[in-house]
């Protein structure tokens, strides 16, 4: 519009100075005609002005009308990711990529959460199976000393004993259920208090004897000595229990498993390392994701809910640290760091 203007502008200096350098009759209509344009010069050139921006304007909004109609017709793909990418004119072409960004996040987005649906409706399979494995043995062995009340003593107390085993193990199975209900419908908020970590971890690992010992399996321990950090004790106390659970479960029977505690530049670095098949990347990379079990093969028994390792990096995020796995060479490292 700046440009019209001074175009026209121009345009009546030069006519201005042409007419003015020629000789004009009075009779001559052009004459005429020009004087009684110059007579009035600011209202023909306002209009010829006023003329021109509404023809720039008009023009200018029908090319972005074009632009919006282009826009409403191609974001119709969003809703069919599977589709071709959006294509828009060169103007928009910063448009056109927050589009295509927006349509391929939502297709990842769907995909993961269909993954999701999968895995925990897997995850409900499972389960199901699991609890009423042990439920059929309660029942089965109950009902054997009901029918049969003249059993010895000796027997009796067999049944009794793997009875009391497969409902310990139902109340296990239970509780992972509420822990499901829990990750999903409620936030952990950490209550942080001085803790001595060395003694945490010692006390963790020596509840894990008796299950070591099952697996012919022993502790190389290298833990600094005390070590103070600021956490919940509690949660933090999970976190360890499902690092080593996890340890444990993955194993190769009569190997070591390395637990190290040490402290480096403001911060806490536990780690367990143990000798089991080597992980790949690729699931590495999914290993901290609810409900994703190394093993889809194994049951509920041996690999847990696919929530452990889950929450224990939620857990170590609230309290403002890291946590990572590595694999290599029939090893398997997982790695906390906190700040101090």
């Amino acid at each position: 519009m700046l440009i019209y203007t001074a175009a026209v502008i121009l345009a009546v200096s030069v006519a201005w100075l042409i007419c003015s350098n020629r000789i004009w009759y009075d009779f001559d209509i052009t004459y005429r005609i020009l004087h009684f344009i110059g007579d009035h010069i600011i209202f023909f050139a306002g209009i010829t002005i006023a003329a021109g921006w509404l023809v720039i304007f008009s023009l200018y909004v029908y090319k972005l009308l074009g632009f919006l109609d282009k826009i409403i017709i191609e974001s119709e793909k969003l809703t069919a990711p599977e589709g071709e990418q959006i294509q828009l004119p060169a103007e928009l072409k910063s448009v056109q990529d927050d589009l295509n960004n927006i349509r391929e996040r939502a297709a990842r987005d769907a995909a993961a959460a269909r993954e999701a649906e999968q895995r925990k409706n897997d995850l409900v399979v499972y389960l199901a199976h699991d609890l009423k494995t042990p439920l059929t043995s309660v029942i089965g062995y109950l009902s054997l000393m009901r029918d049969e009340p003249q059993i010895s003593a000796e027997l009796r107390a067999k049944y009794t004993g793997i009875a009391l085993e497969k409902a310990e193990r139902l109340e296990e199975l239970i509780n992972e259920f509420f822990d499901i209900t829990r990750f999903n419908l409620t936030h952990i908020s950490p209550e942080l208090e001085n803790v001595n970590f060395t003694r945490l971890i010692e006390q963790t690992a020596f509840e894990f004897e008796p299950i070591l010992k099952e697996k012919g399996l022993s502790w190389k321990l290298d833990i600094d000595r005390d070590t103070e950090l600021l956490c919940d004790a509690d949660k933090m106390e999970r976190v360890l229990d499902n690092i080593i659970r996890n340890a444990v479960s993955y194993s190769y029977p009569d190997t070591e498993i390395m637990l190290s505690l040490k402290k480096n530049d403001g911060s806490v670095i536990f780690s367990v390392k143990n000798k089991g098949k080597t992980i790949s990347g690729e699931k590495l990379d999914r290993i901290f994701e609810q409900f994703y079990r190394l093993d889809s093969s194994r049951g509920t028994r041996s690999g847990g809910a696919g929530l452990g390792l889950a929450i224990a990096k939620e857990i170590t995020e609230l309290h403002g640290g890291t946590i990572k796995a590595e694999s290599s060479d029939e090893s398997v490292t997982f790695t906390v760091e906190i700040p101090v």
